[in-house]
């Protein structure tokens, strides 16, 4: 066979494989997709039907796993505080959250319902999250390979942080909080249109 003959074989058979493999990938069912995060809401749900709620026994329990870390006593972002009563019916720097009353009107329910991914609370990470305070290599950063054994990264594990920083006491890092699950959002609708008590 001469060299034209032999390319135009090669690219014959190349075309055949080719055309067999996509033909044979048709019948197949498509690659599973990449998951896509859950939808954003895009009403603010119901209240809930549930009577004689208060803060101190229905409220506070779900600021407290998923708000309080970035709005309690230590430093309250924005000047407010949802880890008491009076904190969450005075507010924040910019005025009031809570609508007694009118669920539906405070800026508090309309946050923790996340329509808004500017005002959601809590806020979407902005991204991965590097060692501790000082970042790359402060305490809570995973060592450097070929770092001596012992140092400040040994002491608090990758992520945990040190003591007053980021994931160590009154530090803020660790696991992003949880959002409110639409039934909890519901529950502090109910609260606040039952008079916020």
């Amino acid at each position: 066979m001469n060299q034209t003959m032999l390319t135009k074989a090669l690219l014959l058979a190349g075309i055949t494989i080719t055309s067999g493999t996509l033909l044979a990938a048709e019948g197949q069912a498509p690659a599973a997709e990449t998951p896509k995060p859950a939808a954003r809401p895009t009403a603010i749900p119901p209240a809930s039907s549930k009577q004689g709620l208060t803060f101190e026994k229905d409220v506070k329990p779900l600021f407290e796993a998923s708000c309080v870390k970035c709005h309690g006593a230590q430093k309250p972002k924005g000047n407010l505080r949802l880890d008491t009563l009076e904190g969450v019916l005075k507010g924040s720097e910019d005025g009031k959250v809570v609508t007694v009353g009118d669920s539906a009107k405070s800026k508090l329910v309309a946050s923790i319902a996340r329509i808004n991914p500017k005002t959601a609370m809590p806020p979407e990470p902005r991204g991965p999250r590097k060692g501790g305070p000082g970042g790359q290599g402060g305490p809570g950063a995973a060592p450097k390979e070929g770092a001596p054994a012992g140092g400040a990264a040994a002491q608090h594990p990758a992520g945990q942080g040190g003591p007053g920083g980021p994931g160590g006491p009154g530090g803020r890092m660790g696991p992003p909080a949880k959002p409110l699950t639409a039934e909890e959002v519901g529950i502090v609708r109910a609260w606040i249109d039952q008079g916020a008590k």
